[in-house]
This record gives C-alpha cells, sequence and structure tokens, in this order.
C-alpha cells in the first residue's frame, strides 16, 4: 500500500509502498479515506521524538484518521466489516500511522463510528483536535458568567475550545490577528479578540482589569498568560508538560495529554452531529502532497488540514 514514511531519524518523510498491515486479535484494519494532520505529526515527521518513544522503521505518519473497516482481527465482537468509523491510532509505539491507504488500530481504544451526516473528512478531522478540546474543557471547569481566554483560539483545538466554552455561557476572549480570523472565531462565539502578534497579556487586561477565570492555552508563553488568571483561577495547557514549570500563587496549573478513548471520541462525534461544535476543515490534500501539508500546518493553520486518501 501507499503511506507517507519516516525511513530514519535523519531523512525527510516520504510517500512510498509499504506492505499491508494485518489486523493482530482485539484490532480491525481500517480502510483509510481521509486523514487530518496535528502538531504531533509534524514532530514525528521532523525525527523530533527520537529516544522519547519508540519508533518502528518504516514508521507511518499520521494519528488522526476516518475510514471503513475491511477486515477484523480475532476475537473483535464490537464491529463488523463496513463499519463507518474514525478515530486516533493509539499504540505504545510509532509504527502504524493513519496517512496511508490502510492501518490498523486497536477496538479497546482510539476509535467509534461516524454518525449519519458526518463525511469521512469532518470525521478525520475530529479525533485528536476533538478529545484535547474535550478534555481540556473539562478541565477547566468552565461555567456560565466565567470570562475564558483562549490561547491559540484559530487552530483545531482552540476552535473546540471556544466553542464548547461559549455554549456552556463563558464570556470567550479569543486570540487571532487577520480580519479572516477575527471573523471566524467570533462566529464560533468569542465576545471578543486579541491580536496574538502583540502582548495578549496586556490586552486582556485593558478588557478585564481584575483578570480571567481560566485561561485555555494552546499557544504562546504560558507564565505570561497565567498573570491574567484570577486568584483561584485555572490555566490548562497542552503545552506545558509539569505544573511545575509554572510558579504562580493562587492558579492552578493543568497539563493536558489528549486521552483518546472510545466514550471522548463518541461524545465529540454526537456533539458534531447535533450541531453542538463544528469543524474548520481549511485545506484538502491528497496523499501525494501530504509532505506539502506537513509543512503548511507548521505555518499555521486557520482550522484543519485533511489528507484525502482512498
Amino acid at each position: 500500500m501507499k503511506a507517507l514514511v519516516l525511513k530514519d531519524f535523519d531523512t525527510a518523510p516520504e510517500v512510498a509502498e509499504v506492505d499491508l498491515p494485518e489486523p493482530g486479535a482485539g484490532e480491525v484494519r481500517v480502510r483509510i479515506k481521509a486523514a487530518s494532520i496535528n502538531g504531533f505529526d509534524v514532530a514525528v515527521a521532523g525525527g523530533r521524538l527520537k529516544g522519547m518513544m519508540t519508533h518502528r522503521f518504516p514508521v507511518v505518519v499520521g494519528k488522526d484518521y476516518a475510514g471503513v473497516i475491511d477486515a477484523l482481527g480475532q476475537d473483535v465482537t464490537e464491529f463488523v466489516v463496513g463499519d463507518r468509523v474514525f478515530g486516533v491510532v493509539s499504540k505504545e509505539d510509532l509504527g502504524d500511522g493513519s496517512f496511508g491507504e490502510y492501518v490498523t488500530v486497536p477496538v479497546a481504544t482510539g476509535i467509534a463510528r461516524i454518525p449519519e451526516g458526518i463525511g469521512y473528512t469532518e470525521a478525520a478531522a475530529l479525533g485528536l483536535a476533538g478529545t484535547a478540546a474535550a478534555d481540556a474543557f473539562d478541565a477547566a471547569a468552565i461555567g456560565a458568567g466565567q470570562r475564558v481566554l483562549v490561547a491559540g483560539a484559530t487552530g483545531g483545538v482552540g476552535q473546540q475550545v471556544v466553542q464548547l466554552a461559549a455554549k456552556a455561557g463563558a464570556e470567550v476572549v479569543a486570540t487571532a490577528t487577520s480580519d479572516e480570523e477575527v471573523a471566524k472565531v467570533r462566529e464560533l462565539g468569542a465576545a471578543s479578540t486579541v491580536d496574538y502578534r502583540a502582548d495578549v497579556a496586556a490586552q486582556v487586561r485593558q478588557l478585564h482589569p481584575s483578570g480571567v477565570d481560566a485561561v485555555l492555552h494552546f499557544a504562546g508563553d504560558p507564565a505570561a498568560l497565567a498573570s491574567i488568571v484570577r486568584e483561584g483561577g485555572v490555566l490548562v495547557s497542552t503545552l506545558v508538560m509539569d505544573p511545575a514549570q509554572l510558579q504562580v500563587e493562587g492558579v492552578r496549573v493543568v497539563p493536558i495529554f489528549a486521552q483518546s478513548t472510545n466514550a471522548t471520541l463518541e461524545r465529540i462525534a454526537r456533539d458534531h452531529a447535533e450541531g453542538h461544535t463544528a469543524v474548520t476543515v481549511q485545506r484538502v490534500y491528497t496523499l501525494d502532497e501530504a509532505p506539502d501539508a506537513l509543512g503548511h500546518f507548521a505555518a499555521g493553520t486557520l482550522g484543519k488540514l485533511v489528507l484525502a486518501i482512498n
């Protein structure tokens, strides 16, 4: 099959032929229809996870996927051939990825059925970003009347959090700079915006001199942003690995390591199907264009970038 692979740490990812994977016990094989790009994929493709995770070369890059089950491994009873599914490749090592024509995934975690009315392109964009957004929203315990800053609001995770916080009744301040970005985050529910190219903390203080109840941190300097959280508030971050990194008295710091459980995937799919949240797909690429798509992602996006594969 054709896939985007990393053959060694010091090589650039390339589209090449690799063996068709066979599902093991407790796994299914998915014929990939679409896959979306995340920051994790850019790190893998750049060889930046050397020493952090076990690699089985050639590594097929990619975490998010959407497609159709075409083969079942032993003892799989939860799914059948022909099921439309999406999710996140959740394996302990790097080797099997979603930027290819097929992938095998365990049914214990990282997989859910695609609800009727949701296409493969949308479903592929939901997994990792939707999971991180749901986990961050839950950790912040956002409720009606709260003031919330979403830093990194224009990306896949940030857009989902803006919607969740606004639907919960919070007053959302979102980072954005271009007219297009400002229009998008306001469409998603942001009450006001601040320019991420300037001093974000200073701009937020002008809007809310007493600070905000929560910062959802997906981009920018966490220390500066923590300074605008009122006493008793919270900073939730996908980029801070340890609360000890930020010494801020009276502010709870919560690192987020997105856990794409089946229950979480079912939740974000349901939210999308019911119109509670929406996903923005900025551009769709072919598999052959995957190296270019990785570069474009690293330069910044307004929503998600998706590969159309089969």
